[in-house]
């Protein structure tokens, strides 16, 4: 999963939504760029049941010791990586991922994970629905998108100019640079 999102980025706050975490399911270490799909909607509801609750308990931080407790809470909504006839519900501006490039667990440094632009598994991952940005994806790029071109998302997640039965989820807005980037639009 080669996708990237440069730091050319034209978009709203309104057009982010931040209640979902990633779903367990799509795994740790997915990047940012990717587009998600309604997992577990979110819901407001007593705490009798699971997907009632507004947080979850997610485990211990680290090691487990008696008569200790270190539980981390998370969210229960959830969203994964959107397939080729999917709905979208946007795409994700920020990584998913447990430790830093020296194996350092981000739970302990929010502040290095945050200068990351990384979420950790069952925190809210940012969700953007509309806005402009450069991005940067195996597949978009192989594909060599023309101006005006409907994008769509495919089985992983990622842009494409394919149609594989979903729907459109932007536009290009101009060709691929030298150094494989694509302008685009996004407009769910």
């Amino acid at each position: 999963m080669a996708v990237d999102l440069r730091p050319f980025r034209d978009y709203d706050e309104h057009d982010v939504i931040n209640l979902y975490a990633l779903d367990e399911a799509a795994g740790v270490g997915v990047t940012k760029g990717h587009f998600v799909k309604h997992s577990i909607g979110w819901k407001n509801a007593d705490a009798t049941t699971a997907q009632g609750l507004a947080n979850a308990m997610l485990g211990d931080v680290g090691a487990s010791y008696d008569n200790t407790v270190s539980q981390r809470y998370g969210v229960v909504a959830r969203v994964g990586i959107c397939g080729s006839g999917d709905t979208a519900v946007g795409m994700t501006l920020y990584d998913v991922k447990e430790t830093d490039e020296n194996g350092e667990k981000l739970i302990f440094n929010p502040r290095k994970a945050a200068e990351m632009e990384v979420a950790l598994s069952g925190q809210a991952v940012p969700v953007v629905t509309r806005g402009i940005f450069l991005y940067s994806g195996s597949v978009l790029v192989s594909d060599n998108p023309t101006l005006g071109a409907s994008l769509y998302s495919d089985n992983n997640g990622e842009l494409t100019k394919t149609d594989g039965g979903g729907n459109i989820v932007g536009t290009a807005l101009g060709l691929k640079d030298d150094n494989g980037h694509v302008l685009v639009r996004i407009n769910l």
